[in-house]
């Protein structure tokens, strides 16, 4: 039985998690672990204890952004009553915890489908999302045409650090203005307001 982890371990462990998560949101998964041990306040030796390689870290970011998600997509459907806002507070936590930044990066170099440990989890995040959503159609709260897909993949576009000069911060602000434009816009979807619900066309 392993033995519990101390609150000094536990908290230096979440806070390379955090730091790694960040770092590998910016500038993708091959990032210096100096320098993740730095932002993280920790020393390198700090940070081998805990993740032995790369990959290590790397597969624990996995698992963390995932359960993270999982807890999010949760507390958004078990605590919200109206099935839209639990929509918008679960992307809204979602884009706070950067998961669709970083599990994009992340899917070159860790199997989240495959994994036996990742690849469960992934599936209970994407159920309890798809339950999300289905739950907001069946209210009329989100278009029918409206997919898991779509929705995912606008996550993820608006998750995705801008390039440029512009300071992190400035960056994470502007997608979290963005993300709100994107839920006006569902909500307005499903209103039927003739200005937002016109039919897309893809140019070609």
């Amino acid at each position: 039985m392993a033995r519990p982890m101390r609150a000094d371990a536990r908290r230096n462990q979440e806070q390379i998690l955090l730091a790694a998560r960040d770092l590998v949101a910016e500038r993708g998964p091959d990032v210096p672990l100096d320098e993740v041990a730095r932002r993280a306040g920790v020393g390198i030796g700090t940070l081998y204890r805990r993740f032995p390689d790369r990959e290590a870290l790397l597969h624990a970011l996995a698992l963390d952004a995932l359960t993270r998600t999982v807890a999010a997509a949760h507390a958004a459907a078990e605590q919200e009553t109206d099935p839209f806002d639990a929509l918008a507070r679960y992307l809204r936590e979602a884009l706070e915890l950067r998961v669709s930044a970083v599990l994009p990066a992340l899917m070159d170099v860790v199997d989240l489908g495959n994994d036996p440990e990742l690849g469960p989890v992934r599936e209970k995040s994407a159920r309890l999302v798809r339950s999300i959503l289905d739950r907001a159609r069946t209210a009329g709260a989100l278009p029918h045409d409206v997919t898991f897909e779509d929705v995912g993949m606008m996550l993820v576009r608006i998750a995705r650090p801008l390039p440029g000069p512009l300071p992190a911060e400035a960056k994470h602000e502007l997608a979290r203005r963005h993300l709100e434009l994107f839920i006006r816009g569902l909500g307005a979807l499903a209103a039927g307001e003739p200005a937002v619900a016109a039919e897309l066309r893809v140019p070609g």
